[in-house]
C-alpha cells in the first residue's frame, strides 16, 4: 500500500514538472511576438510625441473684424440695445514659423 502511494506521488509531481516545462516552452515562443508589440507600442508613442505642435517657435496673428448697427437708448436708468442690421464677421488668421534651423518635425522617410 505504502509502495502505491509513493507511486502515485512520483507521478504527480512528474506531471507538474511537465506541465512546468510546457508553459516555460509556450513563453519563450511567445517572447519574441510579445517584444514586438511592445516596441511597437513605444514606437508609436514617440513618433506621436515628436510631431507636436510647437508654440515656443510659431507667431500666430489672428485679426477679427465685426460691422454691426446697433441702436441704444437710455431712459431713466433703464438702457435698451436693439441690433439695427445684421452682424458681419470677418477673421483672417497668419501662422509663421520663427526658427526653422533648429525645430524638429520629426524624421523623414
Amino acid at each position: 500500500m505504502l509502495q502505491y502511494l509513493n507511486q502515485k506521488r512520483g507521478q504527480s509531481t512528474l506531471e507538474y514538472a511537465v506541465l512546468i516545462v510546457v508553459i516555460i516552452g509556450a513563453l519563450l515562443t511567445i517572447q519574441v511576438y510579445i517584444k514586438r508589440g511592445v516596441q511597437g507600442r513605444l514606437r508609436s508613442a514617440a513618433d506621436d510625441i515628436g510631431d507636436q505642435y510647437s508654440d515656443g517657435n510659431m507667431n500666430e496673428i489672428i485679426t477679427t473684424n465685426r460691422i454691426s448697427n446697433t441702436e441704444e437708448t437710455f431712459n431713466a436708468g433703464n438702457s435698451a440695445s436693439n441690433l439695427l442690421s445684421a452682424e458681419l464677421t470677418n477673421e483672417a488668421q497668419n501662422s509663421v514659423i520663427l526658427n526653422t534651423q533648429s525645430e524638429y518635425w520629426g524624421t523623414s522617410t
